[in-house]
């Protein structure tokens, strides 16, 4: 790429994800520090060897505390120094912020991993394969590989994710006489049938804000809506409005018309309470929701929660799909990048840490070691009546996810798609009309910032 681009393209990039995600300008004092002042920055773990070399890190994890000291206390010559610099938008705000001002950045951050070609066009990323994480490779599902590397390259090492599983109340459909779906065409028969036999409620709930859901239901159809290559950074294919994604949004719109399924925002309180007090039949949900529905209040007593795999478009021919995850990156002002190598791919290469990320946090792990541990396939969930979720759903949906290409501006992407579902299902746009939309916006605004479209 021409340096005149490249400087256009990660400016737009920067003040996007700036914007868009309405952060904070600047980092405050409990933001850690750049790489050149980790020495310095202030931990809110206790550093157990002073005069080891110090890596400052950036990550929300739920109880990720322990985690680092339980990595501390294995190393004599690196120590975490971590901060929580705030939950996803706002993390990712002061990160841009530091990337834009040339410091302030830490030296490993936690980034979704649908978020890595953001960065990586802002050459806010150090590539981890000269430092051996390309041997890590079989560490991981394949899916989960492929969602952080890229030919030769490593943008960070995968953590989490969030392969997609049916979880239903098998008390409301063994109530009205339906069978749990295993494909999408008895999914919509059975939502049909539950209301013929006198349920109030709704199949699901099909919000259009649900970025990364959405992302994966048109997924599942062999939706490939972004052609990008991190080598080729002035290049991008955009294909959005195809057959694929015409037909699963077709199948929402006739359900959302039919008053079948609902369609209220994610992630707001009346969501919640919904999803536990019998308002929906089932609930659609990643690996972490399991542990989701067991931290809510309010939850009807008499529930009998069961996990099932996704329904599938053809059961000969199944899809898996993930929703969400996170990566450990290092960044392009770490002051020590093999040290800070060091924190990204060894964080989470202990059994110990990961029995801490599962029980404590929730987490459903990438790694292998976590994945063929009989402590995390046996395990049984009491709010489930002590089904082996793991087991029967998200394992085997984990090893066949295949990985999934996101754009290098996702922020816009998942805007524009939520503006576009939004027309559909509260104005007069159509499913096709809301795809031709996104298709003309996405275009335009790549065009708009120097990508050539292929």
């Amino acid at each position: 790429m021409r340096r005149s681009m490249r400087r256009g393209v990660a400016a737009a990039a920067t003040g996007l994800v700036t914007l868009a995600l309405a952060a904070c300008a600047q980092g405050d004092s409990s933001g850690g520090g750049g790489g050149g002042g980790s020495a310095a920055a202030t931990c809110t773990n206790t550093i157990q060897e002073p005069d080891a070399t110090r890596v400052t890190m950036w990550a929300w994890y739920p109880a990720v505390e322990q985690m680092v000291d339980t990595f501390n206390s294995r190393h004599d010559d690196v120590q975490i120094c971590w901060t929580n610099a705030g939950q996803g938008a706002d993390e990712y705000g002061k990160f841009s912020t530091a990337l834009e001002a040339g410091t302030g950045a830490p030296d490993v951050i936690q980034l979704e991993s649908e978020i890595l070609p953001t960065y990586t066009i802002l050459d806010g990323l150090a590539d981890l394969a000269p430092y051996g994480a390309g041997e890590l490779e079989e560490q991981f599902p394949p899916g989960a590989w492929s969602d952080v590397s890229n030919g030769g390259s490593v943008h960070a090492i995968p953590v989490d994710g969030g392969p997609v599983g049916m979880l239903y109340r098998a008390d409301i459909f063994d109530e009205h006489g339906v069978e749990p779906p295993t494909t999408w065409d008895e999914f919509a028969q059975a939502a049909q049938d539950l209301r013929d036999a006198g349920y109030d409620g709704y199949i699901t709930n099909y919000a259009t804000n649900g970025n990364a859901f959405n992302y994966a239901l048109f997924a599942q159809a062999g939706w490939a809506p972004f052609d990008y290559d991190s080598s080729r950074p002035d290049e991008i294919g955009i294909d959005v409005d195809t057959p694929e994604a015409r037909h699963v949004l077709s199948y929402w719109e006739d359900l959302v018309d039919r008053g079948l399924v609902s369609t209220d925002d994610a992630s707001t309180a009346d969501y919640n309470t919904s999803l536990v007090d019998g308002t929906y039949a089932v609930y659609i949900a990643a690996a972490w929701g399991p542990g989701y529905l067991e931290g809510l209040s309010d939850a009807d007593s008499g529930a009998e929660w069961k996990a099932a795999p996704l329904p599938q478009w053809d059961p000969d021919d199944p899809v898996q799909v993930n929703q969400g995850g996170s990566a450990l990156a290092v960044t392009s002002q770490a002051t020590d990048e093999e040290a800070a190598a060091t924190v990204a791919m060894e964080l989470f290469d202990d059994e110990a840490t990961w029995k801490v990320g599962v029980e404590e946090a929730g987490l459903f792990p990438l790694w292998n070691l976590a994945l063929d541990a009989d402590w995390f396939t046996d395990r049984r969930y009491p709010f489930f009546g002590g089904q082996q979720v793991n087991r029967d759903v998200f394992l085997d949906a984990a090893a066949q996810y295949p990985g999934f290409t996101f754009s290098p501006f996702q922020v816009y992407a998942y805007d524009r798609q939520t503006m576009a579902l939004y027309d559909m299902v509260e104005g007069p746009a159509t499913a096709e009309d809301a795809l031709a939309t996104l298709q003309d916006s996405l275009v335009r605004y790549a065009e708009q910032q120097g990508f050539t479209i292929r």
